[in-house]
């Protein structure tokens, strides 16, 4: 290759081309790299699954640095001889797909229902060919050595087979069953949603204290609620035992305002002193604390809100088929004709909408299938306190851990039509997309059946994700593992941090705060992103995103390119790959001694999981000790020694750096002139 390098280095002209190279070369598949028979590790085998972006999603910085992790990690075990595995895919995402074709048939004033259930799902599956597989693509750009041949997707025909396999195993031993109970359901999407798929939105409400009259007079109860139209379901009013206001009380009845019905008041724990007047009105069908309260004092349930959002029959006769919103109003105004509204006061709360489609959640009674939990949550828990799957940074176990102790019976029925179909007859519903996820790491091997990937990669070794799937994903994925294959699915958990704004916030596309990767790669290259990217990520801690440090990493690319075209000038294009070097001058000494420091350094840095450190170490050991000091001191010197020793620092810097910015260092290694050498994403790892 010609030793004749541009002035600058542009990543335009470079990366695509090596990735088409790497892509040619087969070395993502790890059948194609065979380490010789005396590397320590050549029987050894590394894997990680990618945790499978939604069909419906594009890059984000998110999953940038989660991919700039795993492939640092895959690319150093296979330098190192590993026979290595990082296999790609994609999740079907039942509600975010469904919701996408829905507006797309919109545009053309239809619904869904107007198509029909296998019309529907054809026009899923038509999407899905055209967009479904763009940010895998992206992946590309960013230099991911994924391999790709052994892509899956969570709806392909052998990966329902296994979800089928799945079900019915839990079914057999009694763990799934159906029942009505109140759950989280969406209007919008018209279905039922798990705790763990709500998010919550802050807004400046109203808390409106009403008077509920004693049955027998003698006075009022006052009760706080933000939701007055719900109370024409209550069933009672709950006070705290502990609490002396109210001893008196309890036992006795209050006779419901504009319902006129008698209700008891109930004892109970669960009620907070703390929260308006320490009284509260309950109403079983449509909040979940209020139907365990429920439960324990044996109180019907009334529901007065159905599946569409709106008031049933049971709300008659003032707010009968009206919004939840429109039922609020009305109730409001006729507790103040009535002269129950005590008073109203300006409330900041929470929310739930659907982390989908953002509507509001109604909490109501539904009929579901659900998955027992009491024993899955107990392996699950079980797993981590044995130290068989740690956590990284350790703190994270806290919130696997809480979660998992106090854990409800998963609802893992989904009205909706895109996904997997419950495998029982006469069963309309599908799965929730997360049952099938939680299979992930053993079922893109082939389970159930007992394959050769399945056998030689399985379990994985790692998984990099994000702390808000924590019990979404990662805690289902481990008591799957162990429940179908009897090991856990990975031994470490890198949970890695969250990119924020510069101002500490949330970064949100709508409101103008997201960063789009493939912007960063169009304008400063791959490597210089994924630079940005590791070079913040510090400790553990949230990253304040600062563009900067992307253009100090296409700063540093071209500082490599500038020493490898210095290099390759001072010794006329004679590259040698010493071994080992024995220098005799001070300087010389100096740097290699550095370097060797360095390599061990980097290594366990990245065996530790702290990327961000090892990539601070390796820039300043470029940039000042041999770019500063040893080239500055090498220019006036025209002997073996020296050259050698340059060639030796450059060599074994490129093969430290490739991990983290594997495309510039594989287009100056192809630059080099070294006779019978191979590329440099299966060289020799430095020792």
């Amino acid at each position: 290759m010609s030793r004749d390098l541009p002035t600058q280095y542009n990543p335009k002209e470079v990366e695509e081309k090596v990735y088409r190279m790497w892509e040619k070369s087969g070395f993502f598949a790890p059948e194609a790299h065979q380490p010789r028979a005396d590397n320590p590790n050549s029987k050894k085998t590394y894997a990680i699954a990618l945790p499978p972006p939604n069909i419906t999603g594009s890059l984000h910085l998110g999953h940038a640095l989660n991919a700039t992790i795993q492939d640092i990690l895959i690319r150093k075990k296979r330098m190192e001889g590993y026979k290595t595995l990082w296999l790609p895919g994609t999740d079907h995402a039942g509600i975010a797909t469904q919701n996408v074709v829905e507006k797309e048939l919109k545009k053309g004033g239809l619904t869904r229902y107007d198509l029909g259930r296998e019309k529907f799902l054809e026009k899923v599956w038509q999407w899905k060919e055209k967009y479904g597989d763009i940010i895998l693509g992206q992946f590309k750009k960013l230099g991911c050595s994924l391999d790709w041949s052994r892509a899956r997707f969570t709806m392909d025909k052998e990966y329902q087979k296994a979800v089928k396999t799945a079900f019915l195993h839990y079914y057999k031993k009694g763990w799934i069953y159906r029942a009505e109970r109140v759950v989280n359901w969406c209007p919008r999407c018209a279905t039922s949603l798990s705790d763990l798929e709500l998010e919550y939105q802050e807004i400046k409400g109203t808390l409106y204290y009403i008077n509920y009259p004693l049955a027998n007079g003698g006075g009022v109860i006052t009760v706080a609620t933000t939701r007055p139209e719900t109370m024409l379901g209550d069933t009672a009013v709950a006070v705290n035992p502990n609490d002396a206001r109210y001893k008196k009380f309890i036992g006795k009845e209050v006779v419901l305002p504009l319902k006129n019905r008698k209700i008891p008041v109930v004892a109970d724990k669960a009620v907070d002193p703390k929260f308006g007047t320490g009284a509260v009105k309950v109403t079983p069908a449509h909040d979940l604390l209020d139907a365990e309260i429920a439960q324990r004092h044996k109180l019907p349930a009334i529901k007065v809100i159905g599946i569409n959002g709106r008031m049933t029959k049971e709300a008659e006769p003032i707010c009968i088929g009206l919004t939840a919103g429109e039922c609020r109003k009305k109730v409001v105004e006729e507790l103040r004709t009535k002269n129950f509204l005590e008073r109203e006061e300006q409330y900041t709360h929470n929310v739930s909408v659907c982390y989908r489609c953002s509507a509001n959640i109604e909490p109501l009674p539904s009929l579901q299938w659900f998955l027992k939990m009491d024993k899955l949550s107990k392996t699950a828990i079980g797993a981590v306190k044995s130290g068989k799957v740690k956590f990284h940074p350790k703190r994270w176990e806290k919130v696997y851990l809480d979660w998992l102790k106090n854990v409800r019976d998963w609802t893992i029925s989904r009205q909706i039509w895109w996904g997997h179909r419950i495998p029982l007859k006469g069963t309309e519903d599908v799965l929730d997309t997360w049952f099938s996820s939680a299979l992930w790491p053993f079922a893109t091997l082939g389970w159930p059946k007992k394959t050769k990937d399945l056998k030689t990669f399985y379990p994985t070794q790692v998984l990099s994700t994000a702390r808000d799937i924590i019990n979404l994903w990662v805690s289902r994925m481990i008591f799957s593992g162990l429940e179908f294959t009897k090991k856990a699915p990975f031994q470490d958990v890198i949970i890695h941090a969250t990119i924020l704004t510069k101002e500490g916030k949330r970064m949100s596309k709508s409101l103008g705060t997201g960063i789009d990767p493939m912007d960063l790669i169009s304008r400063y290259g791959a490597d210089a992103t994924r630079f940005g990217l590791v070079w913040q990520a510090m400790g553990g801690q949230d990253i304040h995103w600062s563009e900067e440090h992307v253009m100090a990493g296409k700063k540093f690319a071209n500082k490599l390119w500038n020493i490898t075209r210095f290099v390759l000038l001072k010794t006329n294009g004679e590259i040698t790959v010493p071994s080992k070097v024995s220098p005799q001058s001070t300087e010389s000494k100096k740097i290699v001694l550095k370097l060797k420091k360095v390599s061990v350094s980097v290594s366990t840095l990245i065996d530790r999981y702290e990327f961000g450190p090892a990539l601070h170490e390796l820039y300043d050991f470029v940039w000042h000790d041999f770019a500063d000091k040893y080239i500055e001191y090498s220019k006036n010197k025209d002997n073996p020694e020296t050259k050698q020793v340059l060639c030796y620092v450059l060599i074994t810097t490129l093969k430290l750096l490739h991990p983290l910015m594997p495309l510039v260092t594989e287009g100056l290694w192809g630059n080099l002139p070294i006779k019978g050498k191979k590329l440099l994403i299966i060289e020799s790892w430095p020792r």
